[in-house]
């Protein structure tokens, strides 16, 4: 048996979230924001395994003119295999209006072994939107190989794309994606990706953060941090450092 969920999250000034609609597994609970009333935070609670082979899940996020707007996980995703052999989908949608500010920083996303996921994540931003975006990927719980993994991260700003990757891992991916010029053995990727309102004067140039990420510029006044590390904890600890770096009063975990 395989399942069909999506989630919606509008969010509006004020703090206002005039839809919050959780479906199946993608239970979403409003929570304590620590910016103040004038924040909105929306935390997604797992109500049962997902994604499984064949489901098909979906969150779609609107951020309306100058809301302000932050996205967490109670706990980790994990991608697990269904009775009979399939693919599963979840698709991240989201849009974020005029001076309008979404912090979007799920838990990590486990790909386990059997399992076979393809997560796209689409991001369209208003020329005034901010954005901070955190993606964590761990190929395989502790002492087993990783499932097959494809994900895509589409961000653009106003209508033009400022970044579009796609990443695979494990069997039917691309041969080499363990090798040293990639992952190097490591079994958890990460990607982190603030947006400035409007571009700044000068923006940080490209340069590593210590021995396994690198920060890269973006067009439009925003910045890219991909890191790779040995394990989810040691991952989280460059991101929050790197987020640190390149942000100022700005919510994160």
């Amino acid at each position: 048996m395989t399942l069909t969920a999506t989630a919606r999250i509008v969010a509006a000034p004020g703090g206002k979230l005039p839809v919050l609609e959780g479906e199946g597994p993608l239970a979403l609970r409003r929570t304590r924001s620590a910016e103040g009333a004038g924040h909105s935070r929306v935390t997604v609670v797992g109500a049962m395994s997902a994604p499984l082979g064949g489901d098909r899940l979906a969150v779609e996020v609107e951020v309306l003119d100058g809301a302000r707007l932050t996205v967490d996980a109670a706990a980790a995703t994990v991608a697990l295999p269904g009775r009979i052999p399939q693919q599963a989908f979840y698709d991240v949608r989201v849009t974020v209006g005029q001076d309008a500010e979404l912090c979007w920083l799920p838990e990590q996303l486990i790909s386990a072994h059997g399992s076979d996921l393809r997560m796209t994540t689409t991001v369209d931003l208003a020329p005034t939107a901010r954005l901070v975006l955190r993606e964590e990927q761990v190929l395989g719980r502790c002492g087993e190989s990783p499932g097959t993994l494809f994900t895509r991260l589409t961000v653009r700003r106003a209508g033009r794309p400022i970044l579009d990757q796609e990443l695979a891992y494990g069997p039917g991916a691309p041969g080499g994606w363990d090798g040293g010029a990639v992952l190097g053995g490591h079994r958890a990727v990460g990607q982190l990706i603030v947006i400035r309102g409007e571009s700044a004067d000068s923006e940080p140039r490209p340069r590593l953060l210590g021995e396994t990420a690198v920060l890269t510029p973006l067009a439009s006044g925003g910045v890219l941090v991909t890191a790779v590390a040995p394990d989810a904890r040691a991952l989280r600890l460059i991101l929050d450092e790197a987020l640190s770096g390149v942000t100022e009063g700005v919510p994160h975990r």
